[in-house]
């Protein structure tokens, strides 16, 4: 199967385009302490930046994944963000945003959350970045994380897979490191199967640019509170 994103066509170059379905279900955690200042960006001319509008659920899932994860993007909301089924949680209004383009067009999304605190165990967290593929290189994600950045407390911790090369390369930039804790909360951290993967698809200089931290204790106990997984 090919996608249409830069993520595939760097597997597909690599010759690993047949284990990018599988590499997607391996886990990545990072941590960034404090962002890096020199990564940060301004918007690109014209654009904007907005929160998502309560009638926009549908124009979100769009941005935030393939539209055939709708369904689970769906369920996720309805468990993590929501609170229920009747009532839609104004934090997640205030929290995530859209990049849009001079003409008012959403083509990135991006959230911060304080995952786990109906638990007692608040951490705060980064989710759900992406820019659509049609839209990707232009800046768009790098402005819109140092938009995130600026209004996030921190640490900040973020989920992610081997197959998300370009948004990897981008937090390093950030100043995230990759966590080497073997478990985070129930999921296991596949940092170890990862790494030659990400060796053979990401440009040398990137790659052994990565950094590293066992400083995922916090998040790690805060992910054991809830067997759903906030972030």
């Amino acid at each position: 199967m090919k996608y249409s994103c830069k993520d595939w066509e760097l597997y597909h170059q690599a010759g690993l385009d047949s284990l990018y379905e599988t590499v997607g279900h391996l886990n990545l955690f990072l941590i960034c302490k404090r962002p890096e200042p020199s990564a940060l960006r301004p918007l690109p001319e014209g654009c904007s930046i907005r929160t998502c509008r309560p009638d926009e659920l549908g124009v979100w899932k769009h941005l935030a994944a393939e539209d055939s994860c709708a369904d689970s993007l769906t369920d996720y909301y309805e468990r993590v963000y929501a609170g229920n089924r009747e009532e839609q949680n104004q934090a997640f209004f205030q929290r995530c945003l859209f990049l849009c383009t001079p003409s008012g067009k959403p083509v990135a999304t991006g959230l911060t959350w304080l995952s786990y605190a109906r638990t007692g165990f608040p951490v705060n967290t980064l989710g759900w970045i992406r820019v659509l593929p049609g839209e990707e290189g232009r800046g768009f994600g790098r402005a819109l994380l140092s938009e995130l950045l600026r209004r996030s407390d921190f640490p900040l911790y973020l989920h992610t897979q081997p197959t998300s090369v370009c948004a990897i390369r981008l937090y390093s930039d950030f100043g995230f490191h990759l966590l080497t804790n073997p478990v985070i909360g129930y999921r296991k951290n596949d940092l170890n199967a990862s790494l030659p993967i990400l060796e053979k698809v990401m440009r040398p200089a990137a790659f052994h640019g990565l950094r590293f931290s066992n400083e995922g204790q916090a998040l790690h106990q805060a992910a054991l509170s809830s067997r759903i997984s906030e972030f």
